[in-house]
C-alpha cells in the first residue's frame, strides 16, 4: 500500500500528541513558593509528598528519589541484591528495569510475558529460577497490573524479594488493591507519566528496615548524623519536584478516570487493530493505550497516522536482552521468549492521555478506519 497524503484541512488541525503533561497555575505557584523560600533540598515538601503518596496507596513507608531508575536501583540495594545474585525480569519493556539489576551488581534473568497483559508471566518467571535467584521484578507495563497474587505466592514459596516496577501504573489496581502495595515498589514521575514531578521517583514498602536502608542509600549512606553506614549516593528528590508532585497527586484520580474513559471509547470504536484485552480483576490506568497490528502493516499505519497529525509510537521494538548493552550479560544464555518477540513485532501505542477531547478521539478512530478501508 502506498502512503497517501492527508486532506489539507486534516493537516491544518492541531496535532494529537501521544503524551501531553499537564502543568498549570497551581504547579507554578508551588514552584515559586520553593524558589522564594530558598530551601531547595531536604526540606518539608519532600517529606510531605512522601507521606501523601504513601497514604494514597495505603502503605506505611515512601522514600522519594531523583528518578524512577534510581528508585528501582535503591529498591534492589535495600533488599541486599548484589554480586552473585540473579533477578528475574521481563525482556519486553523499558531498558531501565534490567539496567537497575546490573547497576546493583546482580544479573538479570529474562523471562517471557503473558500475551493477554504484556506483563511478566508468573509461570515463565518460575521456570527460570535458580539457587542464585534473589528477587523477582514484574513490571506493570503500560499501566496494566501484573499478576501480583501469583508473584506474591511465588516469592513466598521460594524465599524471594518481590519488587514491583510500577513506573507506569500510578493508581492501577488488581483485585481491588493498588499496585505497589504487595512488596517493595518503584514509581516514576517522569514528564510523560500519569503524574509528574518533571523528573523523580518513589519507593514504597511496608518494611521499616527496608525503608531505613532506602534512606541511607539515597543520601550517601548517612544516618542523619555525620556517620556514613553504607556506600550510597545522591539520589534525593529536590523540593521543586516534590512541590509539583503534591499538586499532581491531587489530580491523579480524575486524570486516570479520563484515561479509562478514553480507552473505553477506543475499545468500542476501533476496528482493524487488536485492542487491549479486559482482564478480570485488573484495573489498568492506561499510561499507554497499546494495540496490536499486523507486523507488515505497522510502519505504514504509523506513517498514515502521522500524515493526519496523530502521534503513534512503538514501545518497545527490541527485546531488552537483545540490546547491545546486554550482550555480555546474556552471553550464550540467549533466552527463547516467543511472546516477547511477537509483542515487539506487533504493538503500537496510540494517544489516550487526559488532555484529549472527543474530536481528538474521533480523529484517531477515523484515521484507523481510513487505513483499514485501503486494505
Amino acid at each position: 500500500m502506498g502512503s497517501e497524503r492527508a486532506p489539507a484541512d486534516a493537516r491544518a488541525e492541531k496535532r494529537v500528541e501521544l503524551a501531553s503533561p499537564t502543568l498549570g497555575d497551581e504547579e507554578r505557584r508551588a514552584v515559586l513558593e520553593v524558589l522564594e523560600g530558598r530551601e531547595f533540598v531536604k526540606g518539608p515538601r519532600v517529606a510531605s509528598f512522601e507521606r501523601e503518596f504513601a497514604a494514597y496507596l495505603g502503605v506505611e513507608h515512601a522514600v522519594a528519589t531523583s528518578s524512577g531508575a534510581t528508585a528501582l536501583l535503591l529498591a534492589l540495594l535495600a533488599h541486599g541484591v548484589g554480586h552473585g545474585d540473579e533477578v528475574v525480569v521481563p525482556s519486553f519493556g523499558f531498558f531501565a528495569t534490567a539496567a537497575a539489576v546490573v547497576l546493583a551488581g546482580a544479573t538479570p534473568v529474562f523471562a517471557d510475558i503473558d500475551p493477554a497483559t504484556l506483563c511478566l508471566s508468573p509461570a515463565a518467571a518460575e521456570s527460570v529460577l535458580t539457587s542464585r535467584t534473589r528477587a523477582v521484578l514484574p513490571v506493570h507495563l503500560f499501566g496494566m497490573p501484573a499478576d501480583l497474587p501469583a508473584f506474591a505466592a511465588l516469592a513466598e514459596r521460594h524465599g524471594l524479594a518481590l519488587i514491583e516496577d510500577a513506573a507506569q501504573a500510578h493508581g492501577a489496581k488488581i483485585g481491588g488493591a493498588f499496585v505497589g502495595t504487595s512488596g517493595t515498589a518503584a514509581f516514576s514521575f517522569y514528564a510523560t507519566k500519569n503524574m509528574t514531578t518533571l523528573e523523580g521517583g518513589m519507593v514504597l514498602t511496608r518494611d521499616a528496615g527496608v525503608a531505613r536502608r532506602l534512606r541511607l542509600f539515597r543520601n550517601h549512606g548517612r544516618d542523619g548524623q555525620a556517620r556514613h553506614e553504607v556506600v550510597g549516593g545522591n539520589f534525593r528528590m529536590n523540593e521543586v519536584a516534590a512541590a509539583i508532585g503534591r499538586v499532581q497527586l491531587g489530580r491523579l484520580p480524575a486524570w486516570n478516570e479520563r484515561r479509562k474513559l478514553h480507552a473505553r471509547f477506543l475499545n468500542e470504536r476501533l476496528t482493524g487493530v487488536r485492542t487491549p484485552l479486559a482482564v478480570p480483576g485488573r484495573e489498568p490506568v492506561f499510561h499507554q493505550y497499546t494495540v496490536r497490528v499486523e507486523p507488515e502493516a505497522r510502519a505504514e499505519l504509523i506513517a498514515h497516522l502521522d500524515a493526519r497529525g496523530i502521534d503513534a509510537r512503538v514501545y518497545y521494538p527490541v527485546p531488552i536482552h537483545e540490546e547491545p548493552a546486554f550482550g555480555a550479560v546474556v552471553g550464550a544464555r540467549r533466552p527463547d521468549l516467543p511472546e516477547t518477540a511477537r509483542a515487539c513485532r506487533e504493538v503500537l501505542s496510540l494517544p489516550v492521555h487526559p488532555g484529549l477531547d472527543d474530536a481528538d478521539l474521533e480523529r484517531i478512530v477515523e484515521a484507523i478506519e481510513t487505513f483499514g478501508r485501503r486494505g
